[in-house]
């Protein structure tokens, strides 16, 4: 067969793979939903009130056709990018593709849609929850890396120059970056599932964002519906790399009074008895993570 007749079948496969498969793998989140998707992060990673991970991976293309820089980012290669939030059992709960490679995740999230309905409350999440007995009720929260910007919903890690001589905020990371690894987890079974992802993409933009979306659907539906998770592979003594969260300096952002409130209250929670996990100090004092 031919270029072009191959091109027609994989692009007619992908949309009715997307089509027909998203209402069943990724129907847009009920409140209960949300709510069965914070216990996974809850009992899995031991993130209370946590909603989801955030974030974006680059999808590597060819040089698109009268691009100029357009798609070319910091890795010097053409790029689509792949914005993703991801449950505690890697399933993708929603995406947005296509956005250009030179973006930066921050700029892309809030121009995507997901990050619009976010900000306008438009998603269903649950109205705010206490995370222990006696406490004031605290909103449920996305976990993202520095590239974000800080909200009320969205939680992101303290910047270096805040973590020195300081153990809760080194805690706080930690324990941010824990629930965080599961977006990079999924990136990167994502990849290693279907191969096509291990090299450039050698279609046109539009058309890999098609290939994209429908291996999303795949990824989901192959998923089974399971408590077990990756974890199981990593002893609860092991500590996170991190994943680099802090190698990434936060753009100059002002967030709310209210956003730096709700971080620092889940910071007051992860400190306390009720909310600490054993090996958390371990990581701080034995210096091997990546944020001290």
């Amino acid at each position: 067969m031919g270029f072009a007749t191959v091109k027609i079948i994989v692009e007619q496969v992908c949309n009715a793979i997307w089509k027909n498969l998203v209402p069943i793998v990724m129907p847009q989140p009920t409140e209960q939903m949300w709510r069965k998707i914070a216990k996974g992060f809850e009992n899995v990673w031991h993130f209370p009130n946590c909603i989801g991970a955030l974030d974006g991976k680059h999808i590597s293309i060819i040089c698109p056709i009268n691009a100029g820089s357009t798609f070319y980012n910091y890795k010097n290669e053409h790029s689509i990018v792949l914005l993703a939030l991801v449950d505690a059992h890697y399933r993708f709960i929603m995406v947005d593709v296509g956005a250009y490679g030179r973006n930066s995740d921050g700029g892309i999230y809030q121009e995507s849609l997901m990050g619009k309905m976010f900000e306008s409350s438009q998603l269903n999440v649950p109205p705010n929850k206490p995370i222990n007995q006696n406490t004031e009720p605290l909103p449920y929260t996305i976990v993202a890396d520095a590239a974000f910007p800080l909200k009320t919903y969205l939680l992101k890690p303290y910047s270096k120059a805040k973590l020195v001589n300081n153990n809760p905020n080194k805690i706080f990371n930690y324990r941010l970056s824990r629930a965080r690894r599961t977006v990079e987890n999924a990136f990167g079974i994502l990849r290693a599932r279907f191969r096509v992802f291990q090299g450039p993409l050698q279609v046109q933009p539009n058309m890999a964002d098609k290939i994209v979306l429908a291996a999303c659907c795949l990824h989901n539906f192959l998923t089974q519906d399971t408590q077990e998770t990756q974890e199981t592979l990593m002893d609860e003594s092991e500590v996170s790399d991190g994943n680099g969260l802090v190698d990434i300096e936060p753009l100059n952002r002002n967030p709310s009074q209210e956003a730096i409130q709700v971080r620092e209250a889940y910071k007051t929670y992860f400190v306390s008895p009720q909310g600490q996990v054993p090996w958390q100090m371990q990581a701080i004092t034995q210096g091997r993570t990546r944020f001290n």
